[in-house]
């Protein structure tokens, strides 16, 4: 035996030398990143980000910066919980921004009450039909409709007519838009429902979102799914090789994205009390770049839920940051695009370290 194999007590120096997870890694920037935004506010702005200045409030944490930070993710988060899936099975999904978008217009014209203060409902869209205040199932399955209908479409599109997943979602992404503008001719639909308007109350979006995100990790984790999206995106030869039916999973994958960026669908429309034909636009290239973030790689077959919740949290962090340090709107769009170049570049890095190392 070689010594540069073996070590003190039997452990080998390539186990010594194991990397720390990827997930550790990210989590180590979000505490860099809290603690730079902490450090400017305390020598700028004598003021602190994470922790409570006020004497009139109680508590050691900011816990109201803490819940809008969490709130601020939680949609979006939703979403990137699908998106993962699609990327570690080597896709690619454009068009979760525009489901959104399609998806709170139709789900809220189900969800309607038939009269406000006394009066009939001027934006109730169904009224004339009886389908009013209704219960909340039937907005919640009409989403979920939805969001499945477009994922199968993407699925299929992908695994059977060998199209793209670039080019199949960005078909989707525009068709969907287009259906959430002609839906109601573009005028917003409102007055949902209490049971709806309850979905997205408080911190609810939070305990959906981290709900999904436990649900997934242990899918991801301990099925033969999880194990078959891994398999997948590594190798997708190899995986077809050892009986997996690629098609098949491919078409699950999607739907499965489809069906969340609806469920997010339906929190944005409950926690705006409304749905326009705007909302969503761009979600999907932060739900890209919070899994990126998070360590899901772009190459396919690495990655996992809870990277993408914490990649998700950086992005929190940094919206928050910039609104507490009071610069400019503006300039988080700035920022929100050199991350997402960055993640992709810190991907590609990481791609090349490895390819070296084996």
């Amino acid at each position: 035996m070689s010594q540069s194999s073996h070590g003190i007590g039997g452990l080998s120096y390539d186990a010594k030398k194991r990397p720390w997870p990827a997930e550790f890694n990210v989590f180590l920037a979000l505490v860099i990143l809290v603690a730079a935004f902490e450090l400017i506010g305390r020598v700028f702005l004598g003021d602190s980000f994470l922790f409570n200045t006020r004497e009139n409030v109680s508590g050691l944490f900011n816990e109201q910066r803490l819940q809008i930070i969490i709130l601020q993710v939680s949609i979006v988060g939703i979403i990137a919980i699908g998106v993962t899936q699609v990327i570690i099975c080597g896709g690619i999904d454009l068009s979760s921004g525009s489901i959104v978008g399609a998806t709170a217009m139709i789900a809220m014209s189900f969800a309607q009450v038939a009269t406000v203060n006394g009066n009939p409902n001027p934006k109730a869209m169904f009224i004339d039909y009886g389908l009013t205040d209704l219960p909340v199932i039937v907005p919640l399955l009409v989403a979920i409709g939805c969001g499945l209908i477009a994922g199968l479409i993407n699925g299929l599109l992908i695994a059977y007519t060998r199209i793209p997943p670039f080019i199949a979602t960005l078909g989707m992404m525009v068709t969907a838009r287009g259906i959430a503008k002609w839906w109601s001719k573009g005028q917003p639909i409102s007055f949902p429902t209490d049971s709806f308007a309850a979905i997205g109350k408080g911190l609810m979006p939070v305990v959906i979102f981290i709900s999904l995100a436990i649900l997934f990790q242990l899918i991801l984790t301990y099925t033969k799914y999880g194990k078959h999206c891994y398999a997948i995106g590594s190798n997708e030869d190899a995986a077809r090789m050892s009986g997996i039916k690629i098609a098949n999973h491919k078409v699950l994958v999607y739907a499965i994205a489809g069906i969340l960026a609806s469920l997010a669908a339906v929190v944005l429309s409950s926690k705006n009390l409304t749905a326009q034909a705007g909302m969503g636009v761009m979600y999907e290239l932060d739900a890209i770049a919070m899994a990126v973030i998070g360590g899901v790689s772009l190459s396919g077959g690495r990655g996992s839920i809870i990277g993408t919740v914490i990649g998700s949290l950086i992005f929190g962090v940094i919206i928050s940051g910039f609104t507490f340090l009071r610069l400019d709107a503006y300039y988080q769009e700035m920022v929100k695009g050199v991350i997402i170049v960055g993640a992709v570049v810190l991907d590609q890095w990481r791609q090349r370290r490895r390819a070296i190392g084996a």
